[in-house]
């Protein structure tokens, strides 16, 4: 009940004077705490533990002065911004399951990394950065073949804020810089995402976690299937028109895209270790001849060959993106882009600099805020407003972070 519904005058009447006063003031002070009750909210929210009298104190003075933006920037200088909302929102693009329950690794580190250091977002799918824990901790060091380095990081409890490091992910992983790709070359992605398989699933769960967009959203019939692979049967289940009206959907415009990665490949005994846990990131530099396919392509790429045999034979590690063209066009891509190019990197560059992308990215935040979808006029409205503030932020994803606060701190 608020203020303006009650009617002081007929309570007057009806109760003793004593009871009416308590009332008012019980309304009255209703009101006034609603400041306080959302920064509460803001914080809990960003940082996902209660804050200090202190650090409440001053955000219910910046939201009472109109300024809920610097409320919000307080609350996510909490490092429970950082060790628990960032972790548990990032740790699921990292594994096939999309399950938070992981430890931490290089891909949600260097995640974390750029958010903290306020960096463009969309250099995660691209820039030659990986984070690591700061060498005063003393723990071990960063490997190719295990994650102990960020398991011990994450058992230490220390602040992820003061501690993550940015250093050249080529510095680490003996992939040149020309050809890192951010989170698509660091060993979580590669464990998850390379290991087995054609490569196919890198590519697929990037669109997923990053574009918001699964096969089936993107399916598009009408695109070329020449740069179909052979392991793509044309006559699935004797029939043809499977391919022709439901297979091609994908791998016309998927299979061209994933040729990027033809040069890499997670290597692990499969036996002795099946899940990985001590496998490594693999990369064919130039001059090096893979047994399997007789070139620089990694030998997955020629996995059940015989399938269809005539299919197309990766080559390299050039990429065209078919859906530039037809229904797909909707994703925004880049008008200042190629539309094509050799490699992770200039791929992930082609995805980050998608309208899709942004907008992905402010959703799915909005959701990890709002506990919601966005379900209205308003909340799609906000959506779009708060896409244009994050490109305006120089993609800034605190910025994404405070806006879905302030929207959904309540009343």
């Amino acid at each position: 009940m608020t203020v303006s519904k009650i009617n002081y005058k007929q309570l007057a009447k009806t109760l003793p004077s004593c009871i009416v006063l308590a009332t008012a003031c019980l309304a009255t002070n209703v009101a006034l705490a609603g400041d306080r009750e959302q920064a509460k909210r803001i914080h809990d929210r960003i940082a996902g533990v209660p804050p200090t009298q202190a650090v409440l104190d001053l955000m219910e003075a910046d939201i009472a002065a109109g300024d809920a933006q610097a409320a919000a920037d307080r609350a996510m200088e909490n490092d429970g911004f950082y060790n628990v909302t960032l972790k548990n929102f990032v740790a699921p693009w990292t594994n096939e399951a999309m399950s938070s329950f992981v430890p931490l690794n290089d891909y949600t580190a260097t995640v974390i990394g750029i958010v903290k250091d306020n960096e463009d977002f969309r250099t995660i799918l691209y820039d030659d950065v990986l984070y690591v824990a700061d060498d005063s901790l003393g723990l071990t060091e960063y490997s190719v073949s295990d994650n102990d380095h960020y398991e011990e990081l994450e058992a230490s409890g220390e602040s992820l804020q003061d501690n993550l490091v940015r250093v050249p992910q080529s510095s680490e992983n003996d992939i040149p810089s020309t050809d890192t790709a951010g989170i698509m070359t660091s060993r979580a992605a590669a464990q998850a995402f390379f290991s087995a398989g054609t490569n196919r699933a890198m590519f697929r769960f990037t669109m997923l976690n990053h574009l918001c967009n699964d096969m089936e959203q993107v399916n598009d019939t009408t695109r070329p299937p020449d740069r179909v692979r052979q392991d793509i049967s044309r006559s699935p289940g004797g029939d043809s028109r499977i391919f022709l009206n439901s297979c091609v959907g994908c791998h016309s415009g998927m299979d061209p895209l994933a040729q990027a990665f033809a040069y890499f490949d997670f290597e692990y005994d499969a036996n002795a270790d099946p899940d990985g846990l001590f496998g490594e990131l693999v990369y064919n530099t130039i001059g090096t001849v893979d047994p399997d396919s007789g070139t620089r392509v990694q030998g997955k790429y020629l996995i059940n060959a015989t399938n269809f045999e005539h299919g197309f034979i990766t080559p390299d590690d050039r990429w065209d993106n078919y859906w530039r063209q037809g229904a797909n066009r909707f994703l925004g891509w880049d008008p200042s882009g190629d539309g094509f190019g050799n490699g992770a990197k200039s791929m992930g560059q082609e995805l980050a600099n998608s309208d899709a992308f942004a907008q992905c990215q402010v959703k799915k935040v909005f959701k990890n805020v709002c506990l919601r979808e966005p379900g209205d006029s308003n909340d799609r409205d906000q959506v779009d407003d708060m896409v244009d503030s994050f490109e305006a932020s120089g993609y800034n994803l605190k910025q994404v972070f405070a806006d879905s606060a302030t929207y959904c701190m309540g009343p």
